[in-house]
């Protein structure tokens, strides 16, 4: 059984060794054996230099251009690319398992799923790092998704990464090129919606390492809120009411924010002191639920992350929830705007 393993990456010269150790240092069946095939986003780091020494090195290293540079063109380019039966998606900034693929392998013949992949799980580096690790796979934080669920066994919405039969996008099509984020999510409600089953087995085992400040999450959140609006375009549908919870409550803040304004501006004290108590008692039970959510790892995180997690916690969501609204506002007006593409903002490439 030959096995695919696709990474799309760009520009990660400190990483990619270590990552590409790992994948040929993977423990597999006798009947098994891997390629690896790398889609380089067009990078300017000096990491395509490093992947071709590794490929003129390692016969199961391939390395094929990615001139799309996003996600979901490295993937597909990927997947046209490969010679395996079995598909195995990696990312270069998740620590694996060495069983990894021949557990997706395992639970892909098994479960008799179409799509399978193990829980979200983070570990975060440094005091802010943990503390978003921590917030990562909060319930409160990630609004009771069973993908951020450790020990969850049987079939989910959406999974981290993912493993597939080659002949499956035969029939189900290509990751989107147009999403520069939330690719996976799409493509695994397509599937759902034509039958098809997505798998969650915590025998696939690997660790996430998020960003390590709140800048850079409110950047990477931002763009999977706005992203998601365009899941929801494309099927005139929502996955799940988790992914528009955000939205509204950033939407009901700056209403009354709004109103409150209003009220002031045109000499309507009662619309001004109604919409401040409510805004007030809005506010209020949020920064609880927060403190909550962060006192509840209280005894597994040290302190000086723990302080940090109803912070982390507020940005997760108010960063999705203004990018879920942006992406509301470009879908009313794109046709007001000439063709033009979203703002650099949610189309910078990042990590």
């Amino acid at each position: 059984m030959k096995i695919s393993i696709v990474v799309p990456c760009r520009n990660e010269a400190a990483h990619i060794r270590d990552f590409l150790d790992s994948v040929l240092a993977q423990q597999l069946d006798p009947d098994q054996e891997i390629e690896a095939l790398i889609a380089d986003g067009m990078s300017t780091d000096g990491t395509r230099e490093l992947l071709e020494e590794y490929a003129a090195r390692m016969p199961a290293v391939r390395v094929i251009d990615n001139p799309g540079r996003i996600v979901s063109t490295g993937l597909n380019a990927g997947i046209r690319a490969a010679r395996g039966e079995i598909i195995v998606r990696m990312d270069g900034h998740t620590v694996y398992a060495p069983d990894y693929v021949r557990q997706c392998a395992r639970v892909l013949g098994q479960s008799a799923a179409d799509n399978v992949g193990g829980p979200w799980v983070a570990k975060g580096r440094g005091r802010m790092g943990r503390a978003i690790a921590a917030a990562f796979g909060s319930r409160f934080c990630a609004g009771g998704g069973r993908a951020h669920d450790a020990q969850y066994e049987g079939e989910v919405d959406t999974v981290y990464l993912g493993c597939w039969r080659r002949e499956l996008f035969d029939r189900a099509g290509w990751f989107d090129p147009e999403l520069v984020r939330n690719q996976d999510d799409e493509f695994n409600f397509r599937l759902r919606r034509l039958g098809l089953r997505v798998w969650q087995s915590p025998r696939i085992k690997s660790e996430y390492t998020p960003r390590d400040s709140l800048k850079a999450l409110f950047r990477q959140y931002s763009q999977y809120g706005f992203w998601k609006v365009a899941v929801i375009r494309k099927h005139r549908a929502v996955a799940s009411a988790r992914h528009a919870a955000p939205g509204l409550f950033v939407a009901s803040i700056l209403t009354l924010v709004v109103l409150i304004g209003i009220g002031a501006a045109a000499g309507l004290p009662e619309l001004t002191r109604t919409s401040g108590e409510v805004l007030g008692v809005e506010a209020g039970v949020y920064a609880l639920a927060c403190v909550g959510a962060a006192l509840a790892m209280a005894g597994t995180l040290e302190w000086r992350s723990l302080v940090a997690v109803p912070a982390v916690i507020a940005t997760y969501h108010v960063s999705y929830g203004l990018g879920f609204l942006a992406g509301v506002v470009r879908w009313i007006f794109r046709g007001k705007q000439r063709g033009e593409g979203p703002a650099g903002f949610f189309t910078a490439i990042t990590r």
